[in-house]
This record gives C-alpha cells, structure tokens and sequence, in this order.
C-alpha cells in the first residue's frame, strides 16, 4: 500500500477526495484508468470511471466490482468539414451534459482524462466548473484528441520524454510513465503460469497479442503460419480479441496435431499469459508495452499501420532503440518468413536475455503513485485558495 502524506485524498475530518476518469473505448485508456482509479482509493479517496458502451470495455471491468463505472456513447471526431460533424456535436452536447451532471452528482474534485475523444467531454465540464483537469497521454507521440485535451488540462501527464515537446510550451507537461495494473506488479511463477493457461512445460511459448480489439491481419498471419512452426519446441497462447475469435480459433483447429496451441479472444488476468511468454509478438500500443516492459518480455512489434500520425510506430521505435525489441513492419511479413524467423529467435537463448534484459530496462515503476500524487497536489492547492 502507497504511504499517504499531507495531500491524502483521505484526511481526519475531511470527506474523502472524489476523482473522476473518463478512460472508456480501448484497453490502452481502460487498463491505466483502473490503475490509477485502484491507487487513488487505496489512499482512502473515491473514484469513479467513465467508460464506453463497447464490448471491449464491458469484458475488461468484470472483476473489478469495488470500482465504480459509468457509461457513455464512444465519439471519435471527424474532419472539421465533414458532414459528419453535425452527428459528432449533438454527441458531444450529451456526454458532455452526463458529465456535467455526473461530475456535480459526485462531487468530485479534479478530472482526469486517459486519451481520445472520450476524455474531452468530462475534461470540459471539469473546467468549466473550475476543477483541476488532467490529461494522459502514453503514446510517444500525441493524436489529435489529446492535442485538444490539452487546452482544457491543468496539466499534460505523459508516458514518453519523448512526447513532452510536441504539446508546446504553453501546456504544463510532467512525465509520468503509464500505470500498471496492481494484479501486473510482482513476478508469477512462469511455470504456475503456464499450467494456469492451458500451455506445456519445457517448450518456448508465443505469446499473440492483437490489442484488447484485435488485429485482424496480423491475426492472419499468425494463423496460416502455425504450419510451419516447429513443434517439438515452440507452443503458441494466442489472444486473439473478441472480433477475431471464431476466425483465429478455425486457423488452430487446422493446425498441425503435434502442435500445442491455445486460443482465448481476451484475458482480464495478464499477469498469466505474461508471465508464461518466452517471446511475445503484437501491436505497439504504449499500454501493451508498459506490461511487457514490466514482464521484461522479449518483443517482436508490428505497429498497426493505420495508426493516428503512425505512433505505434514511434512507440516501437523506442523499445527498439533499447535492443528489448524487434520491429517488423506488416506489409514485409509471410507466414514462411514469420515462422521462420520466430523459430530462429526462440532457439537463441542469448538473444532473448539480452532483449529482456533492456525490456526490463524501459519499465517505469510507479506511475499511478506519480498521478495521485499530482492531482492531490492541486486539490489540495485548490481548496487552500
């Protein structure tokens, strides 16, 4: 448990700290909202989490029932001269009139926004009622939702020195790191891991990762390599993502008899597949890499290339950089070539301590505590005033 100072949410004769967190429509948002939101409450404060309507954030809160939620629709914005800014608005004007009323209703004390569109309404109604604001960005580089944030923010938190520069001069900007699910932080027995999952002992396990939405092509991929894994060493843990499940698990029904594999669209408990990987393949997402930076996983990252300004790429870069991580672009991969490649990688026993070695390197401890701690600060600054 955190050690509490002066600026506890919770102090003798004052009413607990109330925090809202709009971190709803994606695992990257969701899972370091949870983090923080379980920091802020065990320093004795009350939070409540914004979420979407999505599948994804419906699977990845079960469990976490002493958590408070709230829903609201996902909006992302489009162009400004697109036809569709008539729709996004009138969105708008209702998360952000739910958010005003939930903010009052809860009488909460500062805001704080996990990235996207999703965040802008309550970031808004927390300033127009004159509460501190805060905005998250775990990307190495911003998009432009958190580029808007900014302007209704206290104060820019980042995952990436290297993102500090692009919110300019006029936004205050502190780094932060991404928070860590406490279920994520300690070390499980790989082997109790790999019984809990479902895998064998003595071969190299693959871990898949598509992101808590998927990956359909490289889903793919992965899928119509499994004919060319060698299986006497290597065994497969494939998440998949709730959209690609039936696809992905049709591609392992056909896969070589000898060849041990387990399918599963989404884990609400990665503290096991993680602790099981010998080496993971998956998107760049800075949340995704946070856990394997935590699990010093060795990496095989294949940015998704669509990304908003490419910053999974520029995510990758950096744990590339490191040496904890290879970078594979999608558009160069076969299934021969993965196969072989992976293969090769997971038969170098020097190799993938070297690449956990600087993955471990990147983990930086503590971010839900650095939060907390400055949204205590201007509370705390706020009701002095």
């Amino acid at each position: 448990m955190a050690a509490t100072d002066s600026h506890s949410p919770s102090q003798p004769g004052d009413r607990p700290r109330r925090l809202v967190i709009a971190c709803g429509g994606t695992g990257g948002h969701l899972f370091p909202g949870i983090a923080v939101a379980e920091a802020w409450q065990r320093r004795g404060g009350k939070a409540t989490l914004i979420i979407s309507e999505k599948q994804i954030d419906a699977l990845a809160t079960e469990g976490y029932d002493h958590l408070a939620f709230e829903r609201q629709q996902s909006i992302a914005m489009p162009r400004i001269y697109s036809p569709r800014m008539i729709g996004f608005a009138m969105k708008f004007v209702k998360c952000w009139w739910q958010s005003r009323s939930l903010i009052r209703k809860s009488k909460a004390d500062a805001v704080l926004g996990m990235g996207g569109f999703t965040s802008t309404a309550p970031l808004v109604a927390g300033r127009m009622q004159r509460l501190p604001t805060f905005i998250h960005e775990s990307n190495a580089i911003p998009g432009r939702a958190n580029l808007l944030n900014a302007r209704f923010s206290s104060k820019v938190l980042v995952g990436f020195e290297a993102c500090s520069s692009h919110f300019g001069a006029t936004s205050s900007v502190v780094q932060v790191g991404t928070p860590l699910r406490p279920a994520l932080i300690g070390d499980p027995d790989p082997e109790m891991a790999r019984e809990k999952m479902g895998l064998k002992p003595g071969l190299r396990t693959l871990l898949i990762m598509g992101g808590s939405q998927g990956a359909q092509r490289l889903n793919e991929i992965v899928g119509e390599s499994l004919q060319h894994l060698p299986a006497d060493r290597v065994q497969v843990l494939h998440l998949s993502g709730p959209r690609d499940y039936e696809m992905v698990k049709a591609f392992h029904d056909k896969s070589p008899e000898a060849l041990h594999t387990v399918v599963l669209p989404f884990c609400a408990e990665m503290q096991w597949p993680l602790a099981a990987a010998d080496l993971s393949l998956c998107r760049s997402g800075a949340s995704t890499l946070t856990e394997l930076a935590a699990f010093g996983i060795p990496s095989v990252l294949v940015p998704y290339p669509f990304a908003a300004h490419d910053h999974q790429t520029r995510n990758a870069e950096v744990f590339v950089d490191a040496g904890g991580a290879l970078l594979w672009p999608q558009d160069t991969l076969t299934p021969e070539g993965f196969a072989g490649k992976v293969s090769e990688i997971l038969g170098d026993e020097a190799t993938l301590q070297k690449m956990g070695q600087a993955m471990s390197s990147l983990h930086h401890a503590g971010a839900s505590e650095a939060i907390c701690d400055l949204i205590e600060e201007l509370v705390e600054k706020k009701a002095s005033a």
